[in-house]
Protein backbone atom coordinates (compact mmCIF):
# COMPACT_ATOMS: atom_id res chain seq x y z
CA UNK A 1 0.00 0.00 0.00
CA UNK A 2 1.30 3.44 -1.06
CA UNK A 3 1.50 6.27 2.01
CA UNK A 4 1.12 9.74 1.53
CA UNK A 5 4.43 11.59 2.67
CA UNK A 6 4.74 15.04 2.55
CA UNK A 7 1.70 17.98 1.76
CA UNK A 8 3.32 20.93 0.41
CA UNK A 9 0.94 24.01 -0.89
CA UNK A 10 2.60 26.77 -2.67
CA UNK A 11 0.29 29.53 -2.27
CA UNK A 12 2.05 31.92 -4.08
CA UNK A 13 3.72 30.79 -7.65
CA UNK A 14 7.37 30.02 -7.33
CA UNK A 15 7.76 31.30 -3.83
CA UNK A 16 8.40 28.83 -1.04
CA UNK A 17 6.04 25.90 -0.04
CA UNK A 18 4.42 24.99 3.16
CA UNK A 19 4.67 21.83 4.56
CA UNK A 20 0.98 20.98 5.67
CA UNK A 21 -0.06 17.90 8.01
CA UNK A 22 -3.32 17.90 6.42
CA UNK A 23 -5.29 19.56 3.64
CA UNK A 24 -8.37 19.33 1.29
CA UNK A 25 -7.71 17.77 -2.28
CA UNK A 26 -9.86 19.66 -4.71
CA UNK A 27 -10.25 19.93 -8.19
CA UNK A 28 -8.38 23.05 -8.67
CA UNK A 29 -5.74 21.97 -5.88
CA UNK A 30 -4.99 21.65 -2.80
CA UNK A 31 -6.76 23.93 -0.40
CA UNK A 32 -5.62 24.77 3.66
CA UNK A 33 -7.38 27.18 5.94
CA UNK A 34 -9.14 28.25 2.37
CA UNK A 35 -5.76 29.19 0.90
CA UNK A 36 -5.48 27.68 -2.32
CA UNK A 37 -2.27 26.49 -4.12
CA UNK A 38 -0.92 29.27 -6.47
CA UNK A 39 -4.13 31.56 -5.65
CA UNK A 40 -1.44 34.31 -5.80
CA UNK A 41 1.14 35.25 -8.96
CA UNK A 42 3.59 38.07 -8.83
CA UNK A 43 3.46 39.84 -12.79
CA UNK A 44 6.02 42.39 -14.33
CA UNK A 45 4.45 45.49 -15.87
CA UNK A 46 2.57 44.19 -18.55
CA UNK A 47 1.15 41.20 -16.31
CA UNK A 48 3.52 38.31 -17.58
CA UNK A 49 4.37 35.79 -14.93
CA UNK A 50 7.74 35.92 -12.75
CA UNK A 51 9.37 32.50 -11.77
CA UNK A 52 12.56 31.16 -10.36
CA UNK A 53 13.54 30.34 -13.80
CA UNK A 54 14.46 34.26 -13.94
CA UNK A 55 14.27 35.54 -10.30
CA UNK A 56 15.44 32.83 -7.94
CA UNK A 57 15.44 35.51 -5.30
CA UNK A 58 11.57 34.31 -5.26
CA UNK A 59 12.44 30.95 -3.17
CA UNK A 60 12.94 33.33 0.01
CA UNK A 61 9.78 34.71 -0.06
CA UNK A 62 8.01 32.48 2.76
CA UNK A 63 4.53 32.50 3.22
CA UNK A 64 2.66 31.43 6.73
CA UNK A 65 -0.87 31.11 6.85
CA UNK A 66 -2.64 32.76 9.72
CA UNK A 67 -6.36 33.17 11.13
CA UNK A 68 -7.47 35.87 8.50
CA UNK A 69 -3.75 36.42 6.79
CA UNK A 70 -0.95 35.17 4.37
CA UNK A 71 2.11 35.96 6.16
CA UNK A 72 5.08 36.53 4.27
CA UNK A 73 8.62 36.92 5.00
CA UNK A 74 11.71 38.43 3.11
CA UNK A 75 15.30 38.41 3.63
CA UNK A 76 16.09 42.26 4.91
CA UNK A 77 12.37 42.92 4.58
CA UNK A 78 9.80 43.49 7.36
CA UNK A 79 6.70 40.84 7.12
CA UNK A 80 3.65 42.21 5.09
CA UNK A 81 0.19 40.75 5.81
CA UNK A 82 -2.40 39.94 3.12
CA UNK A 83 -5.96 40.16 4.06
CA UNK A 84 -7.52 36.10 2.99
CA UNK A 85 -11.19 37.48 2.55
CA UNK A 86 -11.45 38.06 -0.97
CA UNK A 87 -11.88 41.98 -1.92
CA UNK A 88 -15.37 43.36 -3.12
CA UNK A 89 -15.74 42.54 -6.26
CA UNK A 90 -16.67 46.12 -7.40
CA UNK A 91 -14.36 48.22 -5.69
CA UNK A 92 -11.56 46.02 -6.33
CA UNK A 93 -8.45 46.84 -9.32
CA UNK A 94 -8.40 44.12 -11.88
CA UNK A 95 -5.31 43.00 -13.71
CA UNK A 96 -5.15 41.38 -17.18
CA UNK A 97 -2.25 38.47 -16.02
CA UNK A 98 -0.77 35.98 -18.18
CA UNK A 99 0.46 32.58 -17.23
CA UNK A 100 2.38 30.89 -20.42
CA UNK A 101 -0.50 30.91 -23.39
CA UNK A 102 -3.38 31.41 -20.67
CA UNK A 103 -4.88 35.23 -20.24
CA UNK A 104 -7.11 36.01 -17.47
CA UNK A 105 -8.64 38.00 -15.24
CA UNK A 106 -6.80 38.92 -11.89
CA UNK A 107 -7.24 40.72 -8.68
CA UNK A 108 -4.58 42.99 -8.48
CA UNK A 109 -3.16 43.80 -5.14
CA UNK A 110 -2.38 47.33 -3.62
CA UNK A 111 0.41 49.25 -4.12
CA UNK A 112 2.13 48.61 -0.70
CA UNK A 113 2.30 44.78 -1.77
CA UNK A 114 3.48 45.96 -5.29
CA UNK A 115 5.87 47.96 -3.91
CA UNK A 116 7.34 45.15 -0.96
CA UNK A 117 7.40 42.29 -4.08
CA UNK A 118 9.47 44.89 -6.00
CA UNK A 119 12.19 45.51 -3.56
CA UNK A 120 12.12 41.66 -2.15
CA UNK A 121 12.64 40.33 -5.75
CA UNK A 122 14.59 43.11 -7.21
CA UNK A 123 12.72 43.79 -10.07
CA UNK A 124 9.41 46.08 -10.42
CA UNK A 125 6.62 43.68 -9.86
CA UNK A 126 3.04 43.41 -8.86
CA UNK A 127 0.78 40.58 -7.03
CA UNK A 128 -2.15 39.29 -8.60
CA UNK A 129 -4.86 37.20 -7.12
CA UNK A 130 -6.95 34.49 -8.84
CA UNK A 131 -10.06 35.46 -9.80
CA UNK A 132 -12.79 33.19 -8.24
CA UNK A 133 -15.70 33.54 -11.59
CA UNK A 134 -12.46 32.42 -13.70
CA UNK A 135 -12.14 28.75 -14.92
CA UNK A 136 -8.12 28.36 -16.19
CA UNK A 137 -9.24 24.76 -18.16
CA UNK A 138 -5.74 22.09 -18.28
CA UNK A 139 -4.88 20.99 -21.81
CA UNK A 140 -7.34 18.43 -23.23
CA UNK A 141 -4.25 17.37 -25.39
CA UNK A 142 -3.50 14.94 -22.20
CA UNK A 143 -6.91 15.14 -20.64
CA UNK A 144 -8.82 13.90 -23.58
CA UNK A 145 -8.79 10.50 -22.60
CA UNK A 146 -9.61 10.72 -18.89
CA UNK A 147 -13.58 9.90 -19.18
CA UNK A 148 -14.25 12.91 -20.54
CA UNK A 149 -13.61 15.08 -17.54
CA UNK A 150 -13.03 18.69 -17.04
CA UNK A 151 -10.22 19.97 -15.18
CA UNK A 152 -9.16 23.05 -14.18
CA UNK A 153 -6.19 25.06 -12.18
CA UNK A 154 -5.25 28.05 -10.58
CA UNK A 155 -1.83 29.79 -11.46
CA UNK A 156 0.00 26.60 -11.52
CA UNK A 157 1.98 25.91 -15.32
CA UNK A 158 -0.45 23.65 -15.95
CA UNK A 159 -2.47 21.43 -14.44
CA UNK A 160 -3.78 21.74 -10.84
CA UNK A 161 -1.67 19.03 -8.58
CA UNK A 162 2.47 17.83 -9.31
CA UNK A 163 3.08 14.41 -7.37
CA UNK A 164 5.93 12.63 -6.95
CA UNK A 165 7.62 9.48 -5.33
CA UNK A 166 10.31 9.72 -2.55
CA UNK A 167 12.01 6.50 -4.17
CA UNK A 168 12.63 8.41 -7.36
CA UNK A 169 14.53 11.20 -5.64
CA UNK A 170 16.48 8.73 -4.01
CA UNK A 171 17.15 7.40 -7.44
CA UNK A 172 18.30 10.91 -8.49
CA UNK A 173 20.38 11.32 -5.59
CA UNK A 174 22.06 7.66 -6.04
CA UNK A 175 23.01 8.76 -9.73
CA UNK A 176 23.79 12.49 -8.54
CA UNK A 177 26.74 11.06 -5.82
CA UNK A 178 27.81 8.57 -7.96
CA UNK A 179 28.43 11.83 -10.31
CA UNK A 180 30.34 13.10 -7.74
CA UNK A 181 27.17 15.65 -6.92
CA UNK A 182 25.57 16.53 -3.89
CA UNK A 183 22.06 14.71 -2.98
CA UNK A 184 19.04 17.01 -3.51
CA UNK A 185 16.38 17.66 -1.28
CA UNK A 186 12.70 17.34 -2.57
CA UNK A 187 12.30 20.67 -2.52
CA UNK A 188 13.88 21.08 -5.62
CA UNK A 189 11.81 19.65 -7.71
CA UNK A 190 8.41 21.02 -6.07
CA UNK A 191 6.12 18.75 -5.80
CA UNK A 192 2.44 18.87 -4.24
CA UNK A 193 2.28 15.92 -2.73
CA UNK A 194 5.19 13.33 -2.46
CA UNK A 195 4.02 9.25 -2.28
CA UNK A 196 6.43 6.34 -0.02
CA UNK A 197 6.17 3.13 -0.35
CA UNK A 198 6.30 2.98 -4.21
CA UNK A 199 8.93 2.04 -6.39
CA UNK A 200 11.46 4.42 -8.39
CA UNK A 201 9.35 6.26 -11.00
CA UNK A 202 6.03 4.11 -10.14
CA UNK A 203 4.13 7.43 -10.47
CA UNK A 204 4.61 7.45 -14.00
CA UNK A 205 2.69 4.39 -14.97
CA UNK A 206 -0.30 4.90 -12.41
CA UNK A 207 -3.36 4.25 -13.19
CA UNK A 208 -4.69 5.91 -10.54
CA UNK A 209 -4.07 7.29 -6.95
CA UNK A 210 -7.34 6.91 -4.51
CA UNK A 211 -7.36 9.39 -1.39
CA UNK A 212 -10.83 7.75 0.10
CA UNK A 213 -13.67 8.59 -1.91
CA UNK A 214 -11.37 11.13 -4.79
CA UNK A 215 -9.72 9.46 -7.69
CA UNK A 216 -6.33 10.74 -8.48
CA UNK A 217 -5.07 10.54 -11.75
CA UNK A 218 -1.48 11.07 -13.67
CA UNK A 219 -2.11 12.65 -16.82
CA UNK A 220 0.96 13.88 -17.94
CA UNK A 221 4.77 13.71 -17.15
CA UNK A 222 6.29 16.94 -15.77
CA UNK A 223 9.14 18.19 -18.05
CA UNK A 224 11.79 20.28 -15.75
CA UNK A 225 13.01 23.77 -16.26
CA UNK A 226 16.14 24.92 -14.41
CA UNK A 227 14.09 25.78 -11.11
CA UNK A 228 15.66 22.22 -9.98
CA UNK A 229 19.42 23.79 -9.72
CA UNK A 230 17.77 26.84 -7.23
CA UNK A 231 19.02 26.23 -3.59
CA UNK A 232 15.58 26.99 -2.07
CA UNK A 233 17.05 27.82 1.14
CA UNK A 234 19.50 30.72 -0.29
CA UNK A 235 17.72 31.61 -3.75
CA UNK A 236 21.18 30.66 -5.26
CA UNK A 237 21.21 28.17 -8.38
CA UNK A 238 23.68 25.58 -8.41
CA UNK A 239 25.03 22.71 -10.24
CA UNK A 240 21.87 21.79 -12.71
CA UNK A 241 20.86 18.22 -12.34
CA UNK A 242 19.15 17.72 -15.32
CA UNK A 243 22.24 17.07 -16.66
CA UNK A 244 22.93 13.85 -15.08
CA UNK A 245 19.20 13.03 -15.30
CA UNK A 246 19.40 13.16 -18.90
CA UNK A 247 20.79 10.15 -19.54
CA UNK A 248 17.87 8.57 -18.31
CA UNK A 249 14.64 10.66 -17.59
CA UNK A 250 14.27 12.05 -21.17
CA UNK A 251 10.44 11.37 -22.04
CA UNK A 252 10.21 10.89 -26.26
CA UNK A 253 6.62 11.79 -25.87
CA UNK A 254 7.70 15.34 -24.59
CA UNK A 255 10.38 15.70 -27.28
CA UNK A 256 13.06 14.37 -25.27
CA UNK A 257 12.29 16.84 -22.48
CA UNK A 258 13.80 15.56 -18.91
CA UNK A 259 10.85 14.80 -16.67
CA UNK A 260 10.71 14.31 -12.79
CA UNK A 261 7.06 14.18 -11.21
CA UNK A 262 3.89 13.39 -13.10
CA UNK A 263 1.05 16.36 -13.74
CA UNK A 264 -2.48 14.98 -12.32
CA UNK A 265 -6.06 15.86 -11.97
CA UNK A 266 -9.24 14.76 -9.66
CA UNK A 267 -11.34 12.61 -12.03
CA UNK A 268 -13.73 11.39 -9.35
CA UNK A 269 -15.32 13.15 -5.78
CA UNK A 270 -13.23 15.93 -4.53
CA UNK A 271 -13.19 18.00 -1.26
CA UNK A 272 -11.38 15.07 0.30
CA UNK A 273 -9.34 15.53 3.65
CA UNK A 274 -5.66 14.23 3.14
CA UNK A 275 -3.30 13.82 5.88
CA UNK A 276 0.30 12.69 5.67
CA UNK A 277 1.36 8.99 6.69
CA UNK A 278 -2.50 7.79 5.51
CA UNK A 279 -2.91 4.67 3.25
CA UNK A 280 -3.37 5.58 -1.12
CA UNK A 281 -4.90 3.27 -2.94
CA UNK A 282 -2.41 2.73 -5.99
CA UNK A 283 -2.73 1.04 -9.00
CA UNK A 284 0.04 0.69 -11.95
CA UNK A 285 -1.73 0.83 -15.51
CA UNK A 286 -0.65 -2.45 -17.15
Amino acid sequence: MAILSDIILYPIKSCAGIHLREAVLTRSGLMSEHVFDREWMVVDAQGRFLTQREHPRMALIVPRIKATTLELRAPGMLRLEIELGLPHPQHSPMLEVQVWDDNVRAYDCDEVTATWFSQAIGVPCRLARFHPDVVRATSTAWTNGTDGVAASTMFADGYPLLIAGSASLADVNDKLRAAGREALPMNRFRPNLVIGDIGAFEEDYAAFLQFGATTLKPVKPCSRCPIPSVDQATGVPGPDPLDVMHGYRAKPELDGAICFGMNAIVTEGGDERIVVGQDIGFELAF
